[in-house]
């Protein structure tokens, strides 16, 4: 199976995911990713510039990527702080779904959660929106955004499911306790956001130990949710 992750930020899909996305690969999927930004409003450092910022976060989530068994990456380079669910957006998102050709797509949610706001930064809204559109109706129409054929030589293809992270109603858990070390790994690359990495470790490690209580697994176990839609 091939799964393609669409996120807004470098270090979205790892906070959200790398303990799935690790399991996936361990399961022999192939999983690529696609950032909409680089993260340049990242970080806390106003000592460099915003590009150098960019640069970095892209390098990071590389290293963050390679860790999970990730190795195809696409940055679409849309400003980080100012993403919208636009025509340009849903198009290039089904530019590469059309390029990839995956068979399940992750990304954020399209839907505010008011108990964990932070969860529903506005660029993750817009990504989860637009991801929507393009997975269903866009990128499967050859009518839709013609120029993504004509121009670039990319068909239509379609998505099966979409898995949604971050969002309300979520009902798909995956046990990533053999696997959170990796986890922890992928979000140890991203430095330049981490200005207390004991805090953020005790964080990810409660987050998941709610979530495996929350699933029924046994006590101790940890995981990861989502909602699954069927796109087909």
């Amino acid at each position: 199976m091939r799964i393609l992750v669409v996120t807004a930020h470098p270090d979205d899909a790892d906070f959200g995911a790398a303990g799935t996305i690790r399991t996936w690969v361990d399961e022999g999927h192939e999983v690529i990713y696609c950032l909409v930004t680089d993260g340049q409003a990242g970080g806390f450092d106003n000592t460099i510039t915003r590009d150098q910022m960019a640069a970095i976060r892209r390098q990071e989530q590389t290293a963050a990527a390679k860790v999970l068994g990730v190795t195809e990456l696409h940055f679409l380079g849309f400003p980080d702080g100012q993403v919208v669910a636009n025509l340009d957006l849903r198009r290039e998102i089904s530019a590469i779904i059309r390029k990839v050709k995956p068979d399940r797509v992750l990304t954020q949610s399209p839907d505010r959660r008011y108990d964990r706001i932070y969860a529903s930064h506005p660029d993750h809204l817009a990504v989860g929106e637009a991801t929507l559109c393009a997975v269903y109706p866009d990128a499967r129409n050859e009518f839709a955004f013609p120029e993504l054929l004509s121009e670039r030589g990319l068909a239509p293809h379609t998505a099966t499911e979409v898995w949604i992270m971050g969002g309300p109603n979520p009902k798909q858990f995956v046990d990533i306790t053999a696997v959170i070390d990796k986890k922890i790994e992928a979000l140890l690359c991203h430095q330049s956001q981490h200005q207390d990495v004991e805090a953020m470790h005790h964080r990810v490690m409660q987050w998941a130990q709610t979530i495996g209580k929350a699933a029924g697994f046994a006590e101790g176990r940890l995981a990861e949710v989502f909602l699954v839609v069927d796109t087909a």
